[in-house]
């Protein structure tokens, strides 16, 4: 589907109509701002954003003929109290009009995705999903796993619900398939077969031990297997090995017969009973006490390539079906659909979901729920799936509420927290420091709203922990400040968690109260005596310290959150030393691209050299003209 960047091609119409007034939530203001907006509102296809006194997005809809689906928002008698409370809160409204309604769709999960407005059912996960992709970039093609945008040139295969999943895949595949998962440059560079050739994962078509044909012919193998044709290849593997150990060249059958218990091995793993099947995506929604659970099964070519839960966001009060005709519009502006959808439950929206997927996919996609024989079988295993998950989910979050009450029990809180912070620094004798922020809540760590912060102050000495924080917390509340003052955006921690112990803490405490900020809950988490886990200390802001009982439940969870905040700092910092290791002291020099730098440091050999030269030598190297090599010489010796 298309970026939620570029929504262009849907010929948008945009005007915004405001209603000012007081900012606190005011049904007849609401409903005068959505009047006002139909006076002039086409019967067209489009999408609408219902925006507060700040200018937020509250809800995103799309509708086949506008005015008639704006209008409802005016009767609110007939609205359920979730929209009541939406249309009090609005102050205005952006519509876009599209060309028909399977383009708003589309152009309504983008818009959701972007802007994850507080009334729309959300798709609440931060992770992309992992893909096989087969590069066709190379006379030998590349096998690899792939996240993220799909720019190679290439077949990609997915998507698959886990990376552990892809993993084991791609180890089968490369056993199987013997094809290279090395980079371009390694490729390029070899003079001899690597490890993996001498365990039997690669055929070595870096140093010619095998031809352009025959890799072909294995490429052409894994593009059939991976398209669901496994006893196509599985029979062409048993012939061949039939034939080596006839022609009495047994080495060659032992490596056909490792290959075939490849092929056995994923098939044991992956195949599930889906004759005929082909390429198809199942989906099933339970709720339980008001929460929504929804399982995904990926079946390409008949064969499983995993499953996994979604719990969406804001379902309360929102009809089942609408949940997942929701969840799937944005489930699929990232993954790419495949041709046949099942789903446990039947969708008004189906066909308009459908028509849109296929237009944004460039083939037909349906959407079907099936009554009976192996699909509906099927369906039923991803529906008690989505019932355990779902209740594992309810066992989990009951846990996580009693930890989150006694938290607040012992901070002093007067309600258990809905955002935790936990704040650490990472170094190695001053260099390359930087702090790292992690957030947790009642669902668990928020990965998405992780944050480093690589320390700039000239001022700060090297090791300085305490100088650290300061610079941390400095930067981190003076943007909440300026950003989200009235604290409306759930982005100001209910409790603060300091990886340290008194100093720490009161180099923090000093930076609030500069900024004026007396109401967050600070306390610094030292390791205690010889730093043996279990023997934590808690410094209070009033002076209080105190430990835990090494078995208390709430000391491990706050255990867990001091160490991925440990995790995630030194992560960050060790991603940040490998990139300073790369860095030339050419990169410092405005002006001066890639090619040029190349050219200096293949000339003179190092970057001190560069440095050291004179405007005459920086002259005479290739592809430096006379004003490069002046600023060159400029910026070393100016200084």
């Amino acid at each position: 589907m298309s970026s939620p960047n570029a929504p262009d091609r849907f010929n948008e119409e945009k005007s915004t109509f405001t209603v000012r007034g007081s900012d606190a939530p005011d049904l007849e203001a609401g409903v005068a701002a959505i009047r006002n907006v139909l006076a002039t509102l086409p019967a067209r296809p489009g999408v609408y954003r219902m925006q507060d006194a700040r200018g937020d997005v509250l809800y995103v809809g799309k509708a086949r003929a506008l005015k008639n689906r704006v209008t409802n928002y005016t009767q609110v008698d007939r609205l359920p109290k979730r929209l009541q409370r939406m249309v009090a809160q609005t102050r205005s409204m952006t519509i876009v009009t599209t060309n028909n309604e399977a383009e708003a769709l589309l152009l309504e999960a983008q818009l959701i995705k972007r802007y994850r407005p507080a009334y729309n059912v959300l798709l609440r996960d931060d992770k992309s999903f992992p893909f096989i992709l087969l590069r066709a970039d190379h006379d030998f093609p590349r096998i690899q796993k792939h996240r993220g945008a799909r720019r190679a040139k290439g077949n990609y295969y997915g998507p698959f619900a886990s990376a552990g999943s892809v993993n084991n895949t791609l180890n089968a595949l490369q056993k199987l398939f013997l094809l290279r998962s090395c980079t371009d440059g390694f490729f390029k560079n070899r003079d001899r077969p690597c490890l993996l050739y001498q365990i039997k994962r690669c055929s070595a078509p870096c140093v010619g031990r095998i031809d352009a044909a025959g890799y072909d012919e294995l490429v052409t193998d894994a593009k059939s297997f991976l398209a669901g044709k496994s006893t196509q290849v599985q029979t062409k593997l048993g012939g061949q090995m039939q034939a080596a150990a006839e022609a009495m060249d047994f080495e060659l059958a032992a490596i056909l017969r490792d290959r075939l218990r490849a092929l056995t091995f994923i098939q044991g793993t992956q195949a599930i009973n889906a004759e005929g099947l082909g390429d198809a995506d199942i989906f099933a929604l339970a709720c339980k006490n008001g929460v929504m659970g929804i399982q995904a099964f990926f079946i390409r070519g008949g064969q499983n390539w995993g499953h996994r839960s979604f719990f969406p966001a804001h379902t309360n009060d929102v009809p089942e079906d609408e949940v997942l005709s929701s969840f799937l519009t944005q489930f699929y502006e990232e993954v790419p659909p495949p041709r046949t959808i099942f789903v446990d439950r039947e969708l008004a929206e189906a066909p308009l979901l459908g028509e849109a997927l296929g237009a944004a996919a460039g083939f037909k996609v349906t959407l079907s729920m099936p009554q009976r024989g192996t699909r509906r079988r099927l369906l039923d295993q991803a529906k008690r799936n989505a019932e355990e998950a779902l209740d594992r989910r309810l066992a989990e979050s009951t846990t996580q509420a009693k930890l989150l009450r006694e938290v607040a029990d012992l901070f002093d809180l007067g309600e258990p927290p809905d955002r935790i912070e936990i704040y650490d620094n990472s170094h190695i004798q001053g260099t390359n420091a930087l702090g790292a922020m992690v957030v947790a809540g009642p669902e668990g760590f928020r990965k998405g709203q992780y944050r480093k912060f690589n320390i700039k102050n000239p001022d700060t000495e090297p090791g300085d922990d305490f100088a650290m924080m300061r610079e941390v917390f400095g930067r981190r509340f003076a943007r909440a400040q300026a950003e989200d003052p009235d604290r409306d955006a759930g982005d100001w921690p209910d409790l603060v968690l300091i990886d340290g112990g008194r100093g720490q803490l009161n180099a923090v405490k000093g930076v609030m109260e500069e900024l004026g900020i007396e109401d967050v809950c600070l306390v610094g988490v030292s390791k205690g005596p010889d730093r043996h886990a279990g023997r934590e200390v808690f410094h209070m802001l009033d002076g209080r310290e105190f430990q835990l009982p090494v078995n208390a439940p709430v000391l491990f969870y706050l255990q867990r959150l001091r160490d991925e905040a440990h995790r995630f700092a030194i992560g960050a910092h060790r991603a940040k030393r490998a990139k300073a290791i790369g860095a030339s002291p050419l990169d410092e020099v405005p002006g001066i691209g890639p090619a040029r730098k190349k050219a200096l440091l293949m000339h003179f050999g190092t970057g001190r050299a560069v440095r050291n030269a004179s405007l005459q030598d920086l002259q005479q190297a290739p592809g430096v003209s006379s004003a490069v090599a002046q600023q060159v010489y400029d910026f070393y010796h100016s200084r």
